[in-house]
């Protein structure tokens, strides 16, 4: 999730200026960045990817997680934090000024951060819960997008790739999430729009779409997940390290091949048989 309000990327913080590695060692390595990156599915991928020798640009709404996986990625490479509000405009801007700086280029963003409401029905889902869900997962989707299409556009060698998480709520809703549901759908299309739009450019876009990933999201899921029939069942979750690697293999391939979409989830959850 980003959406704090802090752009600021100087300061003292144990890594410097919140920068990790050998700027000249940087010149040769593909820089990807990684918003919603303090946790979770961001903090897993970030660490694959420079596993696998990427840069990494590490984006989130709150400095201290990302100084973390900077830390846990500190000897993999080189890494540049920078708090970011998604939802912002200007703190998206600033985000992609920095990476202009820092690196010159971008070669992948991996467009993670997102945000669910609170489980309630239609009927009862606030105002302000539906817009912070539309504001960060879609809005803050787009704004992350348009940043990066700009970058990849103008630099040399030209283009570069962007990869949505979806969530297989962009396939099959669960019950009360009408919000993070219709988010993840709209993510869909935003994926098909940037993929056609970006071929002129070498842009490729991909989606990945996760179910049941085993983070600190997915701990409620310990006690039970309301299903379609009404019961409360357990349901089986997998290693967020499988959806790192399979993040890390779309954003291997040559821009000249993509992956448009891919579904990574539990075997045994029920998304195939929901309803």
């Amino acid at each position: 999730m980003s959406t704090g309000s802090s752009n600021d990327i100087g300061g003292g913080t144990g890594l410097g200026d919140d920068r990790a590695g050998d700027d000249d060692a940087a010149g040769a390595q593909r820089v990807a960045l990684v918003t919603g990156a303090g946790s979770g599915i961001g903090r897993a991928t970030a660490l694959a990817l420079a596993e696998a020798g990427w840069a990494l640009v590490l984006a989130g709404r709150r400095r201290e997680p990302l100084l973390e996986t900077a830390a846990a990625a500190a000897g993999l490479g080189t890494a540049l934090v920078v708090p970011t509000d998604v939802t912002r405009p200007g703190s998206v801007d600033a985000l992609f000024a920095a990476v202009r700086e820092r690196y010159g280029r971008l070669d992948l963003l991996f467009n993670n951060a997102g945000v669910a409401a609170l489980s309630a029905p239609p009927e009862q889902l606030a105002y302000e819960q539906w817009r912070t869900v539309v504001d960060t997962n879609l809005t803050g989707a787009f704004l992350c997008a348009q940043g990066a299409y700009r970058l990849m556009m103008e630099q040399d060698p030209q283009g570069g790739r962007i990869i949505n998480n979806g969530s297989v709520s962009a396939q099959t809703p669960r019950p009360n999430s009408v919000a993070y549901t219709a988010t993840k759908h709209a993510i869909t299309g935003l994926t098909r729009s940037l993929a056609l739009d970006g071929r002129r450019h070498g842009i490729a876009c991909g989606q990945i779409d996760i179910g049941n990933a085993a983070t600190e999201l997915t701990e409620r899921m310990r006690t039970g997940s309301l299903q379609a029939d009404g019961r409360i069942a357990v349901e089986p979750t997998m290693d967020v390290a499988d959806v790192a690697r399979t993040v890390v293999h779309m954003a291997s391939l040559p821009l000249s091949a993509n992956i448009p979409f891919v579904t990574v989830m539990a075997t045994a959850m029920p998304l195939l048989g929901r309803g």
